[in-house]
């Protein structure tokens, strides 16, 4: 069956690769990067967002890009609000080389910013919004960024840290126009609007940085990944979009724009086709299929928990009533895949990546299991090993590690070239990532190497925990960590919360994951909650919750038992 579906994918991205080297030829670099593809397996003229634009403007003019709630902006319109804004920058100083931070939700105006910045050689740092205090300050300092173009709700988070900012020489508010007029030392965003279209004045060099995107730093302070105008990855990126996408498709992504997958998989891939991209403020898993029909979107991506949550929602008889083909996925628990399909009429394609593998990734375009991130192209070297490198069998978890070859065979951290070392060591980037391969070479990812946790002399994944917990009908989400104990090892703890009108006792689910989970693995706390603390990628903060660590009211599985036995024997 796969073998059949195989044959598919091959042929879509033949199909692909003639219209990246029809692209090419036309923009003539054509020789220069098959032979660098053939020889390097990369790309060795590569282009910036903007200049993307750029092109799609002059090919489609009329065609309608971006879409925002009731805004409408053509390819045309959106390159020049980009001049605009490079004409406005450039009048405030900024120039080639200089970084400019954006702490920003999305909107059109993030897209002006980003694209604008790049039409002078700047660099931008895309900013988390749920970032705060020295979290915040740390990006913005370690960044050298000499502007910030901040959302007006964010700025007094930025106040309380403003003392400390030791590079950042003008702010830029985006709030909207007609507005309260603008701190005295603020520069109101729309000022721009007054600007003339035309492309301003400038150059880079292809060493130049164009962005710096920093990590979520699970496993210490964030690392800021370097994308540098000639290894930006955008020419790599329209091999999978012209394999997964048409002209006429309406792609919609209601995740964050500092966030790789929102960029990558959304904007620019509808921009190498000349699509639609459809932009949300947030994940709303209530009015999330409402837009879907509003806007007649044909693909979406999803991440983590989203594919769960929108699972949780109460069912309705025009689910299946979309326009959409395929979701791009990341992390699908493999029990709701093929519910998710059945219910919307949809198809899952399951993918695997980061900012920081090297431009590695794995999709199983339903050319493997459920559950199954699929198997990496047939160039692409890997192992999976354990903590001395010795690879593990068939069936076992162990670190996910590419061979690295080529001129981006490095990962780059900004100002710090230990991170880049610790990450790509002896010709192998490791990727962190905890994977298993079946006996036919399928491979399943199975959680973070941070994320594991030494249970009892076992190691257990709060990843597959998790993923179990969430199986039971009246969970809505599960977070899953380590606690200190009293013995030499930590204990599990969890977090929980329900689906609305629903009710589960900690006993009932403790006693429903027994069947589910090695004993071991089972938690020995459990905390009901209403809401968790989330980035704006909807990514529960774990962090926060193991601080919390076992508050009053955490029910103890252990201490229940003690007291259940002590009634017996008396």
């Amino acid at each position: 069956m796969y073998f059949f579906k195989s044959i598919r994918i091959v042929f879509l991205f033949v199909r692909a690769f003639l219209r990246f080297s029809r692209d090419e030829i036309r923009r003539g670099t054509f020789l220069k990067n098959i032979k660098s593809l053939i020889s390097t397996r990369d790309i060795s003229v590569d282009m910036s967002w903007a200049e993307l634009l750029e092109e799609k403007a002059k090919l489609f003019p009329k065609r309608t890009f971006l879409i925002f709630e009731d805004e409408k902006y053509t390819y045309q319109q959106m390159d020049q609000n980009a001049n605009r804004f490079a004409n406005f920058i450039t009048d405030l100083g900024g120039a080639r080389g200089k970084g400019l931070a954006m702490m920003m939700g999305n909107s059109p105006r993030y897209l002006d910013v980003f694209f604008g910045t790049q039409k002078i050689g700047m660099y931008t740092i895309p900013v988390n919004t749920s970032l705060r205090g020295d979290s915040l300050l740390y990006i913005l300092n370690h960044s050298d960024a000499d502007f910030l173009v901040i959302d007006e709700e964010f700025l007094e988070t930025f106040r309380k840290i403003a003392p400390r900012v030791e590079h950042i020489k003008k702010i830029i508010v985006h709030r909207p126009k007609g507005s309260a007029e603008s701190a005295p030392d603020t520069i109101p965003l729309y000022s721009a609007e007054n600007y003339p279209t035309d492309k301003p004045a400038g150059e880079y060099d292809k060493d130049d940085i164009c962005f710096i995107l920093y990590t979520s730093g699970t496993t210490g302070l964030p690392k800021g990944v370097v994308y540098r105008y000639g290894k930006s990855t955008v020419k790599l990126l329209s091999l999978a979009a012209h394999a997964l996408f048409r002209k006429s498709d309406v792609l919609y992504t209601c995740l964050p724009l500092f966030h790789g997958n929102a960029l990558f998989l959304t904007i620019t891939a509808a921009m190498h086709r000349g699509a639609q991209a459809v932009l949300a403020r947030k994940f709303s898993a209530s009015r999330f299929w409402d837009d879907i029909r509003k806007y007649g979107i044909t693909s979406f991506n999803t991440i983590g928990a989203m594919i769960p949550i929108i699972m949780k929602q109460p069912p309705k008889e025009n689910d299946a009533d979309n326009r959409v083909r395929f979701t791009l996925s990341a992390a699908c628990p493999a029990e709701d895949w093929p519910k998710f399909e059945k219910r919307f009429g949809i198809k899952i394609y399951e993918g695997y990546g980061s900012v920081d593998g090297g431009g590695k990734s794995i999709m199983n375009l339903g050319n493997a299991p459920i559950g199954s991130i699929g198997k990496p192209s047939p160039n692409t070297v890997y192992r999976l090993v354990d903590n001395n490198m010795n690879d593990v069998p068939d069936g076992t978890p162990g670190q996910l590690i590419f061979e690295s070859k080529g001129s981006k065979k490095s990962v780059e951290y900004f100002k710090n070239e230990k991170a880049g070392s610790d990450k790509v060591r002896d010709g192998w980037i490791h990727t962190g990532d905890l994977v298993r391969r079946d006996r036919k070479g399928y491979l399943y990812f199975v959680g973070r190497n941070a994320e594991f946790m030494r249970i009892k002399g076992e190691n257990v994944s709060a990843y597959e925990v998790e993923h179990t917990i969430q199986k039971h009908p009246s969970v809505l989400e599960a977070a899953v960590y380590a606690v200190p104990s009293e013995l030499a090892e930590d204990e599990i703890m969890a977090s929980v919360s329900l689906v609305d009108g629903h009710a589960l006792t900690e006993p009932d689910l403790i006693n429903a994951l027994k069947e589910d989970l090695p004993k071991f693995a089972v938690p020995r706390y459990v905390r009901i909650v209403t809401e968790f603390p989330r980035t704006e990628t909807q990514r529960i903060i774990k962090k926060e919750l193991e601080k919390l660590g076992v508050v009053p009211g955490t029910y103890d599985s252990e201490k229940q038992a003690l007291v259940q036995a002590s009634n017996l024997s008396n």
